[in-house]
């Protein structure tokens, strides 16, 4: 298992780290855009953390109240990582980021 956290904190740093770049690269890299990328980079492990919940329990949960009511619902991670990449873009925005255009075959993936 650490193995697998060690790559997280990877993909998360080398993220970071390519922000950043662009950023100083841009002439835009100050207080207030280095804090934008901290939450950035919290956006996006919360956003990994709902897919993995996602994969997990899939997209209709089971529910039971107790009460002897169950049933099936969706899955509210469904709703929540939708908002939550909707703050990333607002932040990549902020930051006047656009995403890199694809190179292709080779490109590196950030998975889950």
């Amino acid at each position: 298992m650490a193995r697998k956290n060690e790559e997280k904190t990877e993909k998360y740093d080398t993220l970071k780290m390519d922000l950043e770049q662009q950023l100083i690269t841009n002439a835009n890299y100050n207080p207030v855009t280095k804090e934008l990328i901290e939450k950035y980079i919290d956006y996006t492990k919360m956003e990994d953390k709902l897919i993995k919940d996602i994969n997990l329990r899939g997209v209709n949960v089971k529910w039971d109240n107790g009460g002897g009511q169950k049933g099936r619902k969706k899955n509210d991670s469904i709703t929540e990582s939708i908002k939550v990449n909707a703050q990333k873009l607002k932040i990549l925005d902020k930051l006047g980021i656009k995403a890199p255009e694809s190179k292709g075959e080779g490109d590196e993936d950030y998975e889950v």
